[in-house]
């Protein structure tokens, strides 16, 4: 393919994990891929990797603007960059903790999609895929503060794509569930641990580790991404792997209360409270 007939595709947190299985399959599609770590470049890959903080302003408007200089649009904007707090309750976490992770996962995607709207807007055409998660629509016990990221994602993605259609714009959400990845060695640990938390905190993190030896690869995540970047009509939501697939329909079509109770038989959170005799567990 002609250089100048290359789609250019910036894919953010592409440094490993889900990002960096996204970049790589989108360069074999034919994209011209930048990816970016806060780092730049490292290691030798099929893409361009360009330093970006998602976190600053400066560092946005750098980035996109190097883009620019070089290839002159920017077709397909994948906003991946994020991270998670360790299994916690969300009384564990500080404001100031609550405020850096949605300074990267939220705030971060509304940076980016602002520094890169404008010249989409311009061409009349582009797409904007966003990494969300399972626990976009479903609540997650002890992860509560990444869960709520991603509820907001979810709002901020289809209401932007109301948005945007008449200027031949799209916006996507891609909901990964449980996903092999090294995403969980760079979980932040929460910054106000409270003895009253500690056994259950530690017993759902075991069934965490449990789940994930069984988790899909990054790779399903990828095919995805551009399953909704190349769709002549795509979906506002594409969910990524079987587990996923399950889970939107059961959201969707089971009753609140099984949903609500299949999620803490999952995380055996009753039978922890049940083994806790000096607490007392109640449900209303």
């Amino acid at each position: 393919m002609n250089s100048t007939d290359m789609k250019i595709a910036l894919v953010t947190g592409a440094s490993s994990g889900i990002g960096e299985a996204t970049a790589e399959r989108l360069a074999r599609a034919g994209y011209k891929v930048y990816g970016t770590s806060r780092r730049g470049a490292q290691g030798k890959r099929s893409f361009e990797m360009v330093a970006l903080d998602v976190t600053s302003d400066e560092s946005v408007e750098a980035a996109v603007s190097e883009v620019m200089r070089r290839d002159g649009r920017i077709d397909l904007l994948v906003n991946n960059a994020g991270f998670g707090v360790a299994p916690a309750g969300a009384e564990e976490s500080s404001i100031e903790q609550a405020r850096s992770i949605f300074e990267t996962n939220f705030f971060g995607l509304i940076r980016m999609t602002r520094a890169v709207v404008p010249h989409m807007r311009r061409r009349g055409s582009g797409r904007i895929v966003n990494i969300g998660s399972v626990l976009g629509f479903l609540p997650m016990p002890y992860g509560a503060l990444y869960a709520a990221t991603k509820h907001a994602v979810e709002g901020y993605s289809e209401s932007l794509d109301h948005e945007l259609r008449m200027r031949g714009i799209r916006v996507t959400v891609i909901e990964p569930a449980y996903t092999k990845t090294p995403f969980d060695a760079n979980f932040m640990e929460p910054d106000a641990k409270l003895d009253e938390y500690r056994a259950t905190r530690t017993h759902v993190s075991k069934r965490v580790n449990e789940v994930m030896t069984t988790a899909e690869g990054p790779g399903v995540v990828a095919e995805t991404v551009l399953k909704a970047a190349s769709a002549a009509h795509p979906k506002v939501r594409y969910t990524a792997g079987k587990l996923a697939h399950r889970l939107r329909l059961l959201r969707r079509f089971a009753p609140s209360g099984l949903v609500d109770a299949g999620l803490r038989k999952d995380l055996r959170l009753d039978a922890e409270a049940a083994s806790q005799p000096h607490r007392t567990a109640r449900t209303f």
